[in-house]
């Protein structure tokens, strides 16, 4: 990060919600170790008072490997002071009028002093079983966010973290273009947002009135989300209500001024602070880690089409440049992808090749402590040869070993349930990332590479800045990415 973005976050005071998710925290250690002088870090959490929420910073945030080189570089009482000094820990909830802080005090002191507001809680599971959840957290706490923000007295800026993926599943080049209140993808059946909540508590009623299961209303309302964002031409229920929660910000922003940040998949660090860190198996890790772990043996995905992800460093880097670009932008709203498949596309191809070759170079250890070393995988790019290939291959094989099992328990019984439970593990994959795995869409992020040129972005071996054009894919897979998830989240 070039030295005048450093300086422009001297003496500023920031909100950050979601402090304790995987984005949010690298951007706090990197806010401190450029600018140690910040005036002030707000980190809302769900907490139930300011106890608690201080215990979660503590344990979540500070206390984790992320820290330990500033840690090294400044010493933990010095650490430890300028944590007590700059962070103030806030009980909150976004879904709530005023992110539900209760504190009148602390929320005077927080509507005073805070410049700028970062936008980053969000439930992220694709696959979140409450619509009521999402809906809540993803569009209505992204207006709560910038009600609060429009009522401060000095806020000049509203960053809100979404997703490159609120395009849907087109294809072709996907432009940095902020959604008006009502856009569908396809053009029909304008979102009325006022009317999903309606449906949703229409639902959770019917459902009480039904006498259902906490299981079945979990899986009703899961049902209903997916059926209401297919409705909509979006794949999940989280990109539908993040979507939805885009479309709060512009409507409503009168002349907040608007910084939408869009990353693709989020990896780990290249860089900084150190190189792999990592939180959690996210997107595509999932399937790395299945098949380290000898439990994925096909898999539906076009190899000739781009993975489109970014190291979280680079997403951080790029938050507090955009920050700098828009503090006192008056009436601006401007949509940012921070991506890889435009500038340094790496295929699914090179990635399936780089992990057989690294999983055979050096594999995961079984429970028995004995090497796994797993076969290659077959792929297939469409999701009819897919169907075919697994019914014939898994599927039919399956159904007879259980009529086996069935007959023959003590012989078969164990055998079914771990060829059963790996089989339905590879088709919950495959229904999780289908809409990434074929996605023909390319992020242009023409916004970020011309704010790069403008601010004389330098990617050296010691500063590597926010663009993708420095990363070389097989040398980050191989020496950052992978070793950082077996030792930051398989041997945890």
């Amino acid at each position: 990060m070039e030295p005048n973005r450093v300086q422009f976050l001297e003496n500023k005071t920031l909100l950050v919600t979601g402090a304790s998710g995987f984005l949010s925290k690298v951007f706090v250690e990197r806010v401190l170790s450029l600018q140690p002088n910040v005036k002030k870090l707000y980190l809302l959490v769900r907490a139930s008072d300011n106890k608690s929420a201080e215990q979660r910073l503590h344990n979540e945030v500070f206390e984790k490997d992320l820290f330990k080189v500033l840690r090294k570089n400044i010493g933990d009482e010095s650490l430890n002071a300028l944590v007590s000094e700059k962070v103030v820990p806030v009980p909150g909830d976004v879904t709530l009028n005023n992110m539900g802080v209760s504190d009148s005090n602390l929320l005077q002191d927080m509507m005073q002093e805070t410049d700028i507001v970062v936008h980053a809680a969000a439930t992220t599971r694709f696959d979140e079983r409450l619509y009521d959840v999402a809906l809540r957290i993803n569009t209505f706490g992204a207006l709560n966010v910038l009600n609060f923000a429009k009522k401060s007295v000095k806020a000049q800026l509203l960053l809100h973290v979404s997703t490159a993926y609120v395009c849907g599943e087109r294809s072709g080049l996907i432009q940095e273009i902020p959604f008006a209140m009502g856009d569908t993808l396809h053009g029909k059946n304008k979102v009325d947002i006022n009317t999903e909540m309606q449906l949703v508590e229409q639902r959770l009623k019917q459902l009480v009135e039904q006498g259902c299961s906490e299981e079945e209303t979990k899986h009703a309302m899961r049902d209903l989300g997916l059926k209401r964002a297919k409705h909509f031409g979006l794949p999940n229920t989280y990109v539908f209500t993040k979507v939805m929660g885009e479309m709060f910000l512009g409507h409503y922003r009168e002349n907040m001024p608007i910084v939408v940040i869009r990353p693709a998949m989020i990896t780990s660090t290249f860089s900084d602070p150190f190189p792999g860190w990592i939180e959690g198996v996210k997107t595509v890790d999932t399937v790395i880690v299945s098949y380290g772990k000898g439990m994925l043996k096909c898999f539906l995905v076009d190899q000739k089409t781009a993975c489109d992800i970014i190291p979280v460093d680079m997403v951080a880097n790029a938050m507090i440049a955009t920050s700098a670009e828009h503090f006192h932008d008056s009436g601006s709203h401007t949509v940012y992808h921070v991506a890889s498949s435009y500038r340094n596309p790496i295929m699914y191809k090179q990635i399936n090749e780089i992990i057989i070759r690294y999983f055979k170079k050096s594999p995961l250890l079984g429970r028995s402590g004995m090497p796994i070393v797993p076969k290659a995988l077959v792929l297939l790019s469409t999701k009819a040869m897919f169907r075919l290939y697994t019914s014939l291959r898994f599927k039919l094989p399956l159904q007879i070993l259980g009529l086996l099992s069935i007959t023959f328990p003590s012989q078969f019984g164990n055998t079914y349930q771990h060829h059963n439970r790996k089989f339905k593990m590879a088709m919950r994959l495959v229904e999780l990332y289908e809409p990434y795995l074929l996605f023909k869409g390319i992020f242009d992020d023409r916004n970020l590479e011309t704010l790069r040129i403008k601010n004389g972005a330098k990617e050296t071996n010691g500063i590597p800045g926010f663009s993708s054009k420095c990363i070389d894919w097989e040398d980050y897979f191989i020496n950052t990415h992978i070793p950082g998830l077996a030792t930051h989240v398989l041997n945890k």
